[in-house]
């Protein structure tokens, strides 16, 4: 069928020697509005004017010429253009490498520094910090570079590159480039304002000032020199990293807080070096005449190696106490003087101040795979079509001499133009992979972020602290938790720590107060009877070991009543000398070297010769002290499996204590046991020395491998003393978030370092063990050194528990769940089952258990366990909660880590990606936001998918009519602007707003939780039905609008419609139908919904008419110079608006309410409801209300938006997504079926 405008021939004489492009509608040509498929004009056929025909055939070729040229000369600037990219790519690299290796060396090589010498900075980075991620020369390709990574990026950069080929777009130049950048723009945007805060921030922190010596007056801190001594007052933070030379203290302590550091808001004491104590004037300091030798500079916050050499005295060691890092602020201190020794971007702070590891959702991946497929489908798409092309050119262009190509079809290169055919569809189809959808989603996670950290219901006002996401990827992923690794202390329990009770000798002293404090009469009368000595008293000593084996400090404190504070850096020590202090043993003071504790108002000091420090690994802490009485004392305290194995032989207490031990953890307290060994001056002289060279090894992993060594050796045949026993409270709310959690079909896993005993009884007290639970406890290791009896002890297991599994169910698979088992194992039996050969047996045994314990765990067990899970269910999205430094490597190996900001700091907050004050509000995190988010995002992804194909593939179904020539349909600019201005509100609107169940009634029904966790909502299958959707409705879309418009529209003028006018009918009439299938499949509709709909259609009202009038004015758009008046003034515009979405839709509308009205008979039939009970029961929104009544479900939400009550409709939605019914219990309470109901019916 040939479509000639009668216009056309008004306009201008026709020379048919340019008719050779009529087919192409492409830059040169935009102003034509006809599709040519036969010749009109048969006496102009090739067959009767030779002539005519070689004078056309060597204009072609001239042409062609012309089009080859522009193309060859287009293929060496991109091949210049790609190969600058490659150059600047490599010297990225090579920059990159450069630096790495520069941080590496940096590490190994030492440092001289010498003191008072302006050279000694020469080589050093200057104090100037920068934590932004551009800066004004990088930004443009460090953004781009950042920008096109993404495939979908790269995806519309090809389609652009491609649109700049003469001849070849038909949709022209600009069409794609001009989206694309609105959406980098956005995006651009974004960045800036990010960066700019962080520009801003370092300014402020670059700018402030600091006493130097070297000028006479302040400095600012971007101009501190290695090697510059400075002067830090009291609260001010410390501007580099220094080694500290004096204090205004006599004994040259000091106190920092470096909570900016590692989130612990306890005061840390640091000494200054024992050769410059005493040089507190600044003439000393100016006459200070030495060099300091250290390591290269590193991130590890709590080492530090070197040496101090001072003119006229011995070397001796730097060690971490004499170090004063950026980021730390100077409390309870006049002032000190300090040296530089690293600046800017070499201090501690700033080497540890990288990202978490990136983690990407699964809906991230499933997006991807749909890309994937869409690039399939847009490819064999583009084939089919350029393969018709060619046919259908090659068997007509002898009847037809226009054809552009007419020459390559008699002998020529097919494969050429079948190529040149191929790029043009790729272009004109490009846009079925939506081009906002990548930003559309970051600002719908972005906001969905600020829900998460504005939501009161997560405050917790005794801290003061309410959620905060700290990252919007993992959104959707709160959504489909399958596993949840929880700490113990600090995250079920309030990590508060009260002395409970203790066994010294064969004794237990368990006396507590009307306030419930520790201070038992017995002992205290013990101790105040006795006349014997403290090397004759093990209560005495046991007390002495409690005062002295810490690294406590005090502080005045005028609102405490005894007029100290304690500050500790774990809560246990704390409530040691809380509970020593209620018995007479009161620790007063620490100096540089030196401790008091008033026995009974009798001081004694004891002389802190060494401190070995508590590690994760080490489970226990050491002191060597000198006692008043002169004897060498070695007090330990820790865990009873390190200090066990460390007793003399054959200790009279060992069996007695572990009665003890095994009574307090049954009861759930925390034990720690405490040991005591006398040392020989000859011994500990020869350790000591021993030590202290060890001290002075500069390289940090040969150093702590030394002192560990050296540890190991001394910490040996000691005499045990007692066992303390304190007490951790679970949090509020605890036991009811786990059963809440268990009911949404969520494993807990409880990962401790405690005892098995303790964390069996704090299982119980929290329900995560329940006495129906079959409790299976893995072979201890102890009694297992061989590694083959244990593989065959745990195969043997799991074979057992599969066996009980098939025995209870009788052999149904489907029921296998409803038996519960607890696995109960310990940190050395998990060592083993954690190997390679062994993970898959543990895991096997793991996972058909409800719930399971590991005590006895090191940080990197517990990551461990985590990394298992997702290597062997690695459908299963798992979350890791804890809030110690221990729980780090947790929290990062998961999918999800939350932090929990306790009394152990915020190591685990700052690494985590979302953090929250108390475990219960976890229930609410997930529940209510991780479901949201899911199931907002899931609708917003196939509805982007939805709305692109349902346009674009009409490009498809008009090929069959203009014989596969690339003609669009549709005027460029509409294809352009459609997901930017006419589409891109309303998916905003849906992932921001939308609602289907209230925050209340999902805490209620955690059973609902299921379906967003198996991913129901969003997967391949479901986006591949919605694609398959899409198409069918752009098919009968396409062929309405083409039925009516067969024989062409008859203007009042008597000129037919063309090209345009058919074209922007069926634009207006999908575009009303994408917008009422958004407000169908919403569950909620809200003023911002509506308006995003309004507004969507409005702006392609407006766009069309002043569009229509930009030519002449504007060389743009000649082609719709008319048709708009046309458009708005024809009935058929009206009818299809109504017809089309209509026709469409139907399907939806009447499964929606066939799906209402089966569940309304369902209930009525099993539970033999009258439908007036049932509107009394039903208490949900009106979204997801039973269909008793014959509205449609969507006519109701319209009604409700407006305000407007609909009868027969017990829940009135008021659109600001709160049920408004009248106040009755929730149904749960009422039927005992409801869930069951809920679960069967997807609702």
């Amino acid at each position: 069928t040939c479509q000639f405008p009668i216009e056309m021939a008004e306009r201008k004489p026709i020379d048919y020697s340019e008719m050779t492009t009529f087919r192409r509608t492409g830059e040169e040509d935009s102003e034509s509005d006809f599709i040519l498929l036969d010749n009109p004009f048969p006496s102009y056929s090739s067959t009767e004017s030779g002539d005519e025909t070689d004078g056309l055939r060597s204009r072609s070729r001239s042409k062609r010429k012309q089009v080859s040229g522009c193309l060859r000369r287009l293929r060496f600037r991109t091949v210049i253009v790609f190969l600058e990219v490659l150059r600047w790519v490599r010297d990225q690299i090579e920059r990159h490498v450069c630096r790495m290796k520069k941080q590496h060396s940096s590490a190994d090589v030492t440092r001289t520094i010498t003191f008072n010498d302006p050279s000694t900075s020469v080589g050093f980075p200057v104090n100037y910090i920068s934590t932004g991620k551009y800066t004004w020369l990088n930004f443009i390709f460090k953004f781009l570079w950042e920008q096109f990574r993404k495939a979908v990026n790269i995806y519309f950069l090809v389609i652009v590159i491609l649109q700049q080929i003469p001849g070849v777009s038909p949709t022209g130049r600009y069409t794609t480039i001009v989206p694309l950048s609105v959406v980098l723009g956005i995006a651009a945007l974004k960045e800036i304002i990010e960066d700019v805060k962080r520009h801003r921030a370092d300014r402020q922190v670059n700018r402030r000032r600091v006493q130097v010596l070297r000028e006479a007056t302040a400095i600012r801190w971007q101009e501190v020199l290695v090697g510059d001594i400075v002067k830090v007052y009291d609260k001010e933070e410390f501007p580099a990293d220094l080694v500290c030379l004096s204090t205004s203290d006599i004994n040259g302590n000091c106190y920092i807080e470096t909570s900016n550091l590692d989130g612990e808001t306890n005061l840390k004491l640091r000494r200054s070096h024992v050769t410059t104590v005493k040089r507190t004037k600044l003439e000393d300091l100016r006459q200070l005449e030495g060099y300091i030798e250290c390591e290269g500079p590193n991130a590890l916050l709590y080492e530090f190696t070197g040496n101090m050499h001072v003119a006229g005295q011995r070397s001796l060691q730097i060690t971490s106490e004499n170090i004063l890092l950026r980021g730390s602020r100077l409390r309870n201190t006049d002032y000190i003087y300090g040296i530089a020794v690293y600046t800017g971007h070499e201090t501690k702070l700033l080497m540890n101040a990288h990202s978490t590891p990136l983690k990407r959702s699964t809906m991230d991946k499933t997006i991807d795979k749909l890309v994937l497929c869409l690039f399939a489908t847009l490819i064999a798409l583009s084939c089919l079509s350029a393969v018709a092309e060619t046919i259908w050119t090659c068997l007509n262009a002898k009847n037809h001499f226009y054809l552009i190509r007419e020459a390559q079809c008699y002998g020529g290169p097919v494969l050429g133009m079948f190529f040149y055919s191929l790029a043009q569809f790729i272009i004109l189809y490009n846009n079925l992979v939506p081009i906002s959808l990548i930003v559309t989603v970051e600002i719908v996670k972005f906001i969905q972020a600020i829900y998460i950290n504005q939501d009161v219901e997560m405050y917790h006002e005794e801290s003061g602290m309410g959620a905060q996401a700290k990252t919007s990827n993992l959104n959707e992923e709160l959504g489909q938790v399958r596993y949840v690794f929880s700490d113990k202390t600090g995250t079920l329990t309030c990590n508060r720590m009260l002395f409970h009770k203790c066994s010294i000798g064969k004794d237990i002293y368990d006396g507590m107060n009307e306030e419930g404090v520790f201070c038992d009469a017995k002992l205290v009368d013990k101790l105040r009877q006795t006349d014997k000595s403290f090397a004759n008293s093990a209560e005495k000593r046991f007390l002495e070991a409690m005062a002295v084996c810490h690294s406590v400090i005090p502080e005045v404190d005028p609102k405490s009543e005894a007029g100290i504070a304690y500050r500790a850096s774990s809560p246990d020590e704390e409530a040691l000398v809380k509970a020593a202090k209620k018995v007479g043993f009161d620790f007063v003071s620490r100096a540089y070297d030196k401790v008091t504790v008033v026995v009974f108002g009798k001081p004694r000091t004891y002389q802190v010769l060494n401190i070995l420090e508590f590690t994760s690994e080490r489970k226990r802490m050491s002191v060597i002290v000198r006692t008043p009485e002169g004897r060498l004392k070695l007090y330990t305290k820790g865990a009873d499996s390190t200090i066990m194995e460390r007793l003399r032989p054959n200790d009279p207490l060992v069996g007695k204590t572990n009665e003890y031990l095994q009574m307090f953890a049954e009861e759930g307290l925390r034990t720690l046991c405490l040991a005591e060994h006398n040392l020989s001056e000859d011994s500990y002289k020869s350790w000591s020395e021993s030590y202290k060279a060890a001290s002075l090894i500069l390289h940090p992993k040969e150093k702590r491998k030394e002192l560990d060594k050296l540890a190991d050796q001394i910490e040996k045949n000691f005499a045990l003393l007692g066992v303390t026993a304190v007490e951790d409270k679970l949090q509020d709310g605890v036991p009811e978030a786990i059963v809440d959690l268990r009911k949404a079909n969520i494993k807990v896993w409880m990962l401790t370092g405690d005892k098995k005993e303790t964390a069996i009884n704090i299982g119980y007290s929290c329900k995560l063990l329940t006495p129906q639970l079959v409790t299976l406890t893995c072979i201890e290791r102890e009694l297992q050194t061989e590694l083959s009896p244990f593989v065959s002890a745990v195969q043997a297991r799991l074979k057992d528990l599969k066996q009980q599994i098939l025995q209870s169910v009788g052999g149904d698979r489907k029921q296998r769940d409803t038996v519960d088992h607890a696995l109960i194992i310990d940190g050395k039996a998990l060592e083993c089952a954690l190997e390679d050969e062994n993970s898959r047996y543990f895991f096997d045994v793991a996972y058909h258990c409800k719930t399971v314990i590991c005590c006895r765990l090191t940080p990197g067990q517990k990551a461990g366990i985590v990394k298992v899970v997702k290597k062997y269910d690695r459908k299963a999205t798992t979350l890791a909660i804890g809030d110690g430094a221990n729980d780090v490597s947790m929290i990062q190996a998961a999918d999800v880590g939350i932090g929990i900001s306790g009394a152990e700091g915020l190591q685990a907050t700052l690494a985590s990606d979302y953090s929250i004050a108390q475990f219960r509000f976890l229930v609410r995190l997930l529940l209510v936001h991780g479901v949201w988010n899911y199931k907002r995002l899931a609708l917003v992804i196939l509805y982007s998918f939805y709305k692109n194909i349902v346009l674009y593939i009409m490009e498809f179904w008009f090929a069959f009519f203009n014989a596969f020539s690339g003609q669009i349909i549709f005027e460029r600019w509409a294809i352009g602007f459609y997901n930017i201005f006419f589409t891109g509100l309303p998916p905003l609107a849906l992932g921001i707003a939308d609602q289907d169940v209230e925050a209340k009634l999902r805490m209620s029904i955690p059973e609902r939780y299921r379906k967003t966790q198996t991913g129901k909502y969003f997967n391949v299958p479901l986006s591949l039905f919605w694609v398959a959707q899409a198409i069918f409705h752009s098919l009968v879309l396409f062929a309405i609008v083409e039925f009516g418009v067969r024989h062409d529209v008859l203007r009042i003028t008597g000129y037919t419609g063309g090209l345009w006018f058919h074209g922007n009918l069926l634009y207006t009439t999908t575009l009303v139908t994408v917008l009422v299938k958004i407000l169908l499949i919403a569950h909620s509709w809200n003023v911002l919904m509506l308006v995003a709909v309004l507004l969507s259609m409005l702006f392609w009202m407006v766009y069309l008419p002043i569009y229509g009038q930009l030519w002449p004015h504007i060389n743009v758009g000649s082609e719709m110079t008319g048709v708009p008046p046309q458009l708005f003034a024809s009935p058929y515009l009206y009818a299809y608006m109504l017809l089309g979405p209509m026709a469409v839709l139907l399907i939806d509308i009447l499964y929606t309410v066939y799906r209402s009205m089966d569940f309304s008979k369902w209930y009525i039939k099993h539970t033999q409801r009258t439908h007036k009970e049932l509107r009394e029961i039903t208490c949900l929104p009106c979204s997801e209300n039973v269909g008793w009544s014959f509205i449609p479900p969507a006519v109701r939400r319209f009604f409700r938006a407006l305000g407007v009550f609909i009868p027969f409709c017990h829940s009135y939605y008021d659109g600001n997504k709160r049920c408004m019914g009248s106040s009755q219990t929730p149904p749960e309470t009422q039927h005992s079926d409801y869930n069951t109901l809920i679960e069967e019916n997807g609702l």
